[in-house]
Formats: structure tokens, C-alpha cells, sequence
């Protein structure tokens, strides 16, 4: 056992910590959500991970992302997140992909090696690529829905995507999945009814039109539901 996991093992047991040292994820979209929930992951001993992020680091980042730092903006944010894991486990096996997923690419990039895919992409087409890719090919996914717009922890919750409310993105990806015959799907979500006068239009750009106003908490909230429901997951496995 390595010296820094030996809180995790008294909670987790040697066998759970062997299951999480052995288990391969895949972290698609390093913003709010997917970089706090990857960095639970590797503090939480997964052995194996493949990080997934085109962007780079943007200055209107700060308030909410884990990689945003005033001496980060322009850098990509899989280098910054992916040496952030391997400074918290060297022996991590780190596969880092900068690029924005095409239809074509998620297939590609989603197979049966992984034990789960945590999906923080938080434009529609690319979600839905990820999203159809891991269900046709059978591999486990939790999706992140919308958390802009939303200011209170206690409405986060993980559920089925039927079971959705007050959350404008997960209607739209429902009806969408609905089009590919896909009716379930494992989300974290906000029952909050969002703050309309948050919303702001945009130029279209990167797939969205549009986004909600954010705070410092709710990205990295449903990160951490998200990287639980995989940690649970893969204990009891």
C-alpha cells in the first residue's frame, strides 16, 4: 500500500482499493464538472484513466474550474489537469486526448476497456455523441446535466434521465436520446428551477447558443455525485 492511501484503505478495505487500482475510466470534458471529477477519482485511487478535453483555459473559467488559474489562461486544460493527477499519483496510468469529439471520434474513442465513462460535456451534439457511443457499445455512463443557473447543493441528485425536472438541458438531451430509441440513461442532475435571468445568447460558437450564469460550488457539486456514483460502482463490482 502507498503511504498517501492509507485513509482510503481503512474505508475502502485492501479489496476495494485493488478493485479501484485495477478499474480503467474515461473522463470526457475537463470544465466545472469533469475536472473535479477526475481529480476525486485519482485522490480516489483509480489506477487507470483517459482524459478527454479540446479547450483551453479561458480567464471567465476561474470562478468555477478546477485548472482555471490567472497563470493557466491559454493553456490547454488536459495538460494542466493531467499533471495535476500525476502529481497527486505518479503511478497513474494517464492517457490524455486534446480534441473536441466528433460522432465518428466517440465511437472510436468509447470501447468495452473502460469500467465506466463519466460524460461533463456540456454542449449538445457532442454529448449526444458520447452519450449514443457508450450505450450502443454497452459501456456504463453517467452524464452530467445542467448546472448553470442553479444556486442550491441540496437539489443535486443522481437519477434516472425520465426522472428529470426543472433542468432545460436534460429535456432536450431526453428528447433527442428519445429520437435514437435510448430511454435510459444515469444523470446528475438539479431539481432547482434554473435562474432565467442568468441566461445568456451567444454567437453559436463550439456548439452552444446559449449558457446560464454559474457559481464556485454547483460544477464541482455534480462532479463529485458523478465520481461517486463510479467509485460506488466499482467497489461493489
Amino acid at each position: 500500500m502507498a503511504e498517501w492511501t492509507e485513509r482510503a484503505e481503512l474505508l475502502f478495505k485492501a479489496e476495494g482499493l485493488d478493485k479501484l487500482k485495477n478499474s480503467n475510466i474515461l473522463v470526457v470534458g475537463l470544465g466545472g464538472v469533469g475536472s473535479f471529477a477526475a481529480e476525486f477519482l485519482a485522490r480516489a485511487g483509480v489506477g487507470k484513466m483517459t482524459i478527454v478535453d479540446g479547450d483551453i483555459v479561458d480567464i471567465t473559467n476561474i470562478n468555477r474550474q478546477l485548472p482555471a488559474l490567472h497563470s493557466t489562461v491559454g493553456a490547454p486544460k488536459v495538460t494542466i489537469v493531467g499533471d495535476r493527477l500525476m502529481d497527486i499519483n505518479p503511478e497513474l496510468q494517464l492517457t490524455r486526448i486534446r480534441e473536441f469529439l466528433s460522432p465518428e471520434r466517440a465511437f472510436e474513442i468509447v470501447s468495452n476497456e473502460y469500467d465506466y465513462v463519466l460524460d461533463c460535456i456540456d454542449s449538445v451534439t457532442p454529448k449526444l455523441n458520447l452519450i449514443i457511443a457508450a450505450k450502443r457499445k454497452r459501456v456504463k455512463i453517467i452524464s452530467s446535466m445542467g448546472a448553470g443557473g442553479k444556486m442550491e447543493a441540496a437539489k443535486v441528485k443522481v437519477a434516472d434521465i425520465s426522472n428529470t425536472i426543472n433542468c432545460m438541458f436534460a429535456k432536450t438531451i431526453r428528447r433527442r436520446l428519445k429520437k435514437e430509441k435510448i430511454d435510459k440513461l444515469k444523470v446528475v442532475f438539479s431539481s432547482e428551477i434554473q435562474d432565467q435571468s442568468s441566461l445568456k445568447m451567444t454567437d453559436g460558437s463550439n456548439f452552444k447558443k446559449s449558457f446560464y450564469g454559474t457559481n464556485s460550488y454547483m460544477p464541482g457539486l455534480f462532479g463529485l455525485y458523478a465520481a461517486e456514483t463510479v467509485i460506488q460502482y466499482l467497489l461493489k463490482k
